[in-house]
């Protein structure tokens, strides 16, 4: 993501936001809301008097228009954030249209900026100077490739194959360059990850079969595969050695931080009603809250009088495995200065 502030009052104002990627397109999703004033160069249908004489020749120009935001849909299939709503400024005032955002794609949001907004746009500008790091998870005969997105792992591919040494005949080879052809186009960071020797085995093949990758190559041990393999990895602050986005693992750091207290009957609190009493209390140090509810009047008012205290706001992706977790106990919950009754 590529951002450019223009001027500003106090926290209202409009910033040019510029996607390069489909977390871009994701962030936007999550910055872009109902009743956001939103410019962009889109193409729609300009009459004209030699248009009128041959209408089977319309054809559609692009035009700088103004929207009032109405609905935002992500369409992660198709790279395309959809940003449908009423034009207030530009031709054809008055009339409904939706502006398709893909990658590359300017646009302009004026609105009022709120704290956890500013932070995520800071965070994707700092994301997009990295290459996309990869997560290969492996064990005996099975092999995982995740894609780390800035909401989460995404499964790339996964190999299997009857692989281990015994017997008349030694499959592991065979096995490890399969993965290792997977690999061949990886620019970024990789991490190996598995329990037991596997993975340094793999590792061995791999700088002697595909060292530009290998260079890049970081070997991490784990007590699983799959994407529980993947959680430890962020839980265990992998990431942040890679680079310097933090977010996955404050997700999953702060998470397993609010069932250990819970699970211990330590200062939580959980569920809308929990934490706004905890607020009223002034007890609360750290907020955390799914995504999903960021619209919500509701919790965006508890959020502004938790900032208000000078509790720490954290938004963990529904996505995510953490966030999943947090909407299972109501999508927003706190860790306390001290217990409440």
């Amino acid at each position: 993501m590529k951002a450019e502030y223009c001027e500003m009052q106090r926290s209202f104002g409009e910033i040019r936001l510029f996607p390069e990627s489909v977390d871009d397109l994701w962030h936007l999703s999550h910055l872009v809301a109902p009743g956001d004033a939103v410019f962009a160069t889109t193409l729609r249908t300009v009459d004209s008097a030699q248009d009128k004489l041959r209408p089977e020749k319309l054809e559609k120009r692009p035009v700088r228009l103004g929207i009032r935001v109405e609905r935002v849909e992500l369409h992660t299939f198709s790279n395309r954030l959809r940003l449908s709503g009423t034009i207030e400024h530009g031709m054809d005032s008055g009339a409904y249209h939706t502006l398709n955002i893909e990658p590359g794609y300017e646009i302009s949001v004026i609105k009022r900026w709120r704290p956890h907004e500013l932070e995520r746009i800071d965070r994707a500008v700092k994301a997009s100077i990295h290459e996309v790091v990869h997560i290969l998870t492996v064990e005996e005969g099975e092999a995982e490739l995740f894609r780390m997105r800035q909401y989460g792992p995404e499964g790339v591919v996964t190999i299997t194959m009857g692989s281990g040494k015994g017997g008349d005949t030694d499959t592991r080879p065979a096995f490890f360059a399969r993965i290792a052809d997977q690999l061949i186009e990886l620019k970024g960071p990789l991490v190996v990850s598995g329990p037991g020797f596997i993975k340094d085995d793999f590792s061995r093949f791999l700088r002697s079969h595909l060292p530009p990758v290998a260079e890049k190559m970081l070997v991490v041990e784990t007590r699983r595969i799959g994407a529980g393999a993947v959680q430890e990895v962020i839980g265990l602050g992998i990431l942040e050695k890679i680079h310097e986005d933090v977010q996955l693992g404050r997700e999953v750091r702060a998470m397993d931080e609010l069932l250990m207290r819970i699970s211990k009957d330590l200062p939580a609190a959980y569920g809308r009603g929990e934490v706004l009493k905890a607020i009223d209390y002034g007890a609360v140090e750290e907020v955390l809250v799914a995504d999903s509810l960021l619209r919500d009047e509701g919790i965006v008012h508890l959020l502004d009088r938790a900032e208000l205290q000078n509790a720490r706001i954290v938004v963990l992706s529904s996505v995510f495995d953490p966030g999943k977790r947090l909407e299972a106990l109501g999508g927003v919950a706190a860790l306390l200065r001290y217990r409440i009754q």
